[in-house]
């Protein structure tokens, strides 16, 4: 497992528990039935923390595919160099 997949499937996670609590928040406003109590609106705000987590996974994952590849470049670019 890459640097960042672990972040990305936390972040997954959270989105998908936040999308099923927006949807169940939202259902009752729709059909017209009581509404859900405060903290069933709190789970709702997994869905952005969710997202903001799986941003930082994809980021981290793309600093670490990019750090490597400036450090290949650097020794190649010294070795045709020093020829």
């Amino acid at each position: 497992m890459g640097p960042g997949d672990l972040l990305v499937r936390v972040g997954a996670i959270l989105f998908l528990v936040g999308a099923v609590g927006t949807l169940a928040t939202v259902a009752p406003l729709l059909l017209g039935t009581s509404r859900l109590p405060t903290p069933a609106y709190f789970v709702s705000m997994l869905m952005g923390v969710g997202l903001a987590v799986a941003l930082c996974g994809l980021l981290k994952a793309a600093l670490a595919q990019r750090h490597p590849a400036h450090g290949q470049e650097d020794a190649a670019g010294r070795a045709a160099v020093e020829r």
